[in-house]
C-alpha cells in the first residue's frame, strides 16, 4: 500500500528521546524517509541515542539517518541540511522539537540560562527554518511544525525564558507562514504535554500516565501531510487535540478628550468584551481594523 508520504524526507530535531523519539517513529511509521538529529556524541559523531532510534525505524522497515547537530549554532545545522540534500534531494517536512530546560524564578535566574534556552528553542528552530527554506522554496512544498507551549501560551510559574522563547514560535509561524504560501510551505505550531525527562517530576503520577509522547505525535504527522491546515496552533496530550486561537476584541473608539487612565478604567469592560471577537490574518489587518473601526465611531451623529 502506498503512502502520501512514501518518498518525503522529514527532518526531526532533538528525536533521540522524549516527543522527539515519537514524532520520528509515527513519520517512519507514516512511509516518510528520517532524519534523526539530536546532539553529537562525545566523537562529534551521531550519538547512541539517535542511533537508537533510527535502529528502531530500520526494525519497522523504514529509512533514516543520524544527524548530529546543535540547533543554536547554524553552520552546524547549514551542514547538517546539506548532508541531508546530498544523501535524499530533497527535505519536506521540518518538525522543531529540540529544547532544554533551566527553570528558575526570574528573580534568581541567571540570564546566561535565559539566553541559552531562548538560543535552542527559539534561535535554533529559525536557524532551522532558515536552513531548509531554500530547499522548499525550489521544490514548491514544505511542512514546518514549530513546537510551542502552554507554558509560551498561558505562562508558568518559574519558566520565564521557556516560555518566552515558546511565545516567539508563534510570531515566527504567522510570519513564515505568510512567506511561505505561494511555494506550499505550510507552517503550524504543536502546543504538546507529554510525560517526557523534561517534565519528569512535574506532572502527578496519574495524569503522567495517560500522557504519553505517542498520543501527541498524531498531530505531527497530520501538520507534517498534505492536508496540513496553515498557521494553526494544535494543542495535543493524552490524545485529546485543540485549536488555540489568538483573537482581539473588536475594539471601542476613544476620543482623544477621553483617554485618562480613569476613562480607561471605566471603558475597559466593553474594550474587553470577546463576543465579537476573531482572529487577524496579518499585523496590518489589525491597523485596518482599528481605523475602520475609528472612521466609523466618528461618522455616527453626536
Amino acid at each position: 500500500m502506498t503512502s502520501e508520504f512514501d518518498g518525503r524526507v522529514a527532518l526531526v530535531t532533538g528525536a533521540g528521546t522524549g516527543l522527539g523519539r515519537c514524532h520520528a517513529l509515527a513519520l517512519a511509521r507514516a512511509g516518510a524517509r528520517v532524519v534523526v538529529n539530536d546532539i553529537a556524541g562525545p566523537d562529534g559523531t551521531a550519538g547512541v541515542a539517535a542511533l537508537a532510534v533510527v535502529a528502531e525505524i530500520e526494525a519497522l522497515g523504514g529509512e533514516a539517518v543520524a544527524e548530529p547537530a546543535d540547533v543554536s549554532y547554524f553552520a552546524d545545522v547549514e551542514a547538517m541540511v546539506a548532508r541531508v540534500a546530498e544523501r535524499w534531494g530533497r527535505i519536506d517536512i521540518l518538525v522543531n522539537n529540540a529544547g532544554i530546560l533551566r527553570d528558575r524564578t526570574f528573580a534568581k535566574m541567571d540570564m546566561a540560562d535565559f539566553e541559552t534556552v531562548v538560543a535552542v528553542h527559539l534561535t535554533g528552530s529559525a536557524h532551522c527554518c532558515r536552513a531548509v527554506w531554500a530547499l522548499m522554496r525550489e521544490q514548491g512544498y514544505g511542512r514546518i511544525v514549530l513546537t510551542t507551549s502552554s507554558s509560551g501560551l498561558y505562562g508558568n510559574f518559574g519558566q520565564a525564558n521557556y516560555a518566552a522563547a515558546k511565545a516567539g514560535m508563534i510570531g515566527l509561524m504567522t510570519t513564515l507562514q505568510q512567506e511561505g504560501a505561494k511555494y506550499d510551505i505550510r507552517v503550524n505550531c504543536l502546543s504538546p504535554i507529554a510525560a517526557t525527562g523534561m517534565t519528569e517530576g512535574l506532572l502527578a503520577p496519574a495524569d503522567a500516565a495517560q500522557l504519553t509522547p505517542e498520543s501527541v505525535s498524531p498531530a505531527v504527522v497530520f501538520m507534517a501531510s498534505e492536508a496540513a491546515p496553515r498557521k494553526t496552533i494544535i494543542g495535543a496530550g493524552a490524545g485529546v487535540f485543540s485549536v488555540v486561537h489568538v483573537v482581539e476584541s473588536e475594539g471601542i473608539y476613544l476620543p482623544p478628550e477621553a483617554r485618562s487612565p480613569a476613562d480607561f478604567a471605566k471603558a475597559f469592560a466593553r474594550m474587553s468584551d470577546l463576543s465579537t471577537a476573531r482572529p487577524i490574518d496579518t499585523g496590518f489587518d489589525q491597523a485596518k481594523r482599528f481605523t475602520a473601526t475609528a472612521n466609523r465611531t466618528r461618522s455616527v451623529p453626536a
